[in-house]
């Protein structure tokens, strides 16, 4: 019913695109991951019971998370600011 009545005009009105309600859901989770936020709490927040189900969903909107995980590690092993390429990455 609020799909119905509520949502679906509220797409049309601001001439979006005809999306699911739960596409939402989705999006934000995405949006969260891809903005650096901990995937436990994005699973708290879903109310997934298990934090593979967040993992193995979600974990394609992570795609530069090797780079700036190897950014890391120079930065730890190389504390004056020596910078080594990442050629693989």
């Amino acid at each position: 019913m609020l799909i119905r009545r509520s949502f679906k005009p509220i797409l049309r009105k601001a001439e979006l695109p005809d999306i699911r309600f739960h596409d939402l859901r989705h999006t934000c989770a995405s949006l969260l991951l891809a903005a650096g936020e901990n995937m436990k709490v994005v699973q708290e927040l879903l109310g997934h019971s298990r934090f593979s189900t967040t993992a193995d969903t979600y974990a394609h909107t992570l795609p530069d998370q090797h780079r700036r995980a190897a950014e890391t590690m120079d930065r730890i092993l190389n504390p004056r600011g020596s910078r080594v390429a990442h050629k693989a990455l």
